[in-house]
């Protein structure tokens, strides 16, 4: 099997190239990514626990799904396919917000990302990849908001990014 190939992109999101992801990841270069929000309708969040191998943010708390469009993948075509891939079903999404990150951790890897935020409703439990997700919940907006100001270690990077600066962006109430 071959390594997946990211999109890399200018700060315009335009597409400049193609590279392993490994690659774009120890190169820290700018590329394409998108990260899902799924809610009930009490407007609690579905949150996923990133499986103990993952080479970045293993075990950490995350929002339902993210991960990187494929060339000629649309965001939304894009964050169906991860949510099969990761939690066993698909719904509507709906884009939101986008905006740049750049997070280096501790392995030497540095996520710097053009990352698509959406949002979706779901009521049912997911059926869980192991290979993908260790576990998840449903939580409160304002618990997961809390939650990350009394213990952020414990929560990826580009989530707290986006409960910091786009709050407002994927609160349904």
């Amino acid at each position: 099997m071959t390594e997946e190939r990211v999109i890399l992109v200018n700060e315009k999101d335009e597409q400049i190239g193609l590279m392993p992801k490994l690659e774009a990841h120890e190169k820290a270069l700018l590329h394409r990514a998108f990260s899902v929000f799924i809610f009930n309708k009490k407007n609690e969040l579905m949150l996923q626990q990133r499986a103990a191998h993952k080479y970045h943010s293993p075990l950490l708390w995350a929002n339902t799904c993210c991960s990187h469009q494929r060339e000629g993948e649309s965001n939304i075509e894009a964050g169906k396919r991860r949510l099969q891939e990761e939690m066993g079903f698909v719904t509507e999404l709906e884009n939101t917000v986008s905006f740049i990150y750049k997070a280096p951790f501790d392995n030497g890897l540095t996520e710097h990302e053009f990352d698509h935020v959406m949002i979706g409703n779901y009521e049912g439990a997911p059926t869980i990849n192991p290979d993908e997700v260790a576990a998840w919940k449903w939580m409160p907006l304002e618990d997961v908001k809390s939650d990350i100001l009394e213990r952020p270690e414990i929560y990826t990077e580009w989530f707290k990014i986006i409960f910091d600066k786009f709050y407002e962006h994927i609160n349904r109430a």
